[in-house]
C-alpha cells in the first residue's frame, strides 16, 4: 500500500466520521453507565458510613441498657436482701413473743399447780389438825400427852 494524500484523507475521513459515531452513539451510553456505577458506589458509601454511625449508637445504646438491667439488678437484689433480713427479723421477733407466751403460761400452770397443791395441803393439815383435835378430846388432856400429841403432829406437817 501507498502511502499518498488520497489514502490520508480518505484515512482522515473515516477516522473523524468513526470518532464522531462513537462520540453520538457509543460513548454517551458509556458515560451514562460510569456515572450511575459512581453514584451506586457513592450511595454504597454513604450507607456504609451511616450504618458504621448507627452500629457506634447502637453500641452506646446497648451499655447503657446493660448499665441500666445491672443498676436495676443490684436494687432488686438490695430490696430482697432488705425482705430477707425483715423477715429474718420478724422470726425472730415472732420466736421471743411464741417464748414469752409459752413462759407465761408454763407460770400460769406453775401458779396453778402451786395452788392447788397449797389447797391440797391445806386440807391434809385441816385433817391432820382435826384428827388431832379429836384425839386430844378423846384422851384427857395433860400436858405430857397434850404435848406428847403436839409434837407429832408437827412431825407430819
Amino acid at each position: 500500500m501507498d502511502i499518498n494524500i488520497g489514502t490520508l484523507a480518505g484515512q482522515t475521513i473515516a477516522m473523524i466520521v468513526f470518532v464522531w459515531f462513537c462520540m453520538k452513539y457509543i460513548w454517551p451510553p458509556i458515560l451514562t453507565a460510569i456515572e450511575e456505577r459512581q453514584e451506586k458506589i457513592a450511595e454504597g458509601l454513604a450507607a456504609a458510613e451511616s450504618g458504621q454511625e448507627k452500629l457506634v449508637e447502637a453500641e452506646a445504646e446497648a451499655e447503657s441498657i446493660i448499665a441500666e438491667a445491672k443498676r436495676q439488678a443490684s436494687t432488686i437484689l438490695d430490696q430482697a436482701n432488705a425482705r430477707a433480713n425483715e423477715i429474718v427479723a420478724d422470726g425472730k421477733n415472732d420466736g421471743v413473743k411464741e417464748r414469752e407466751r409459752q413462759l407465761t403460761a408454763a407460770k400460769a400452770e406453775i401458779e396453778q399447780e402451786t395452788n392447788r397443791a397449797r389447797e391440797e395441803l391445806r386440807g391434809q393439815v385441816s385433817a391432820i389438825a382435826i384428827a388431832g383435835a379429836q384425839k386430844i378430846l378423846e384422851r384427857e388432856i395433860d400436858d405430857a400427852s397434850h404435848q406428847d400429841i403436839l409434837g407429832k403432829l408437827a412431825k407430819q406437817l
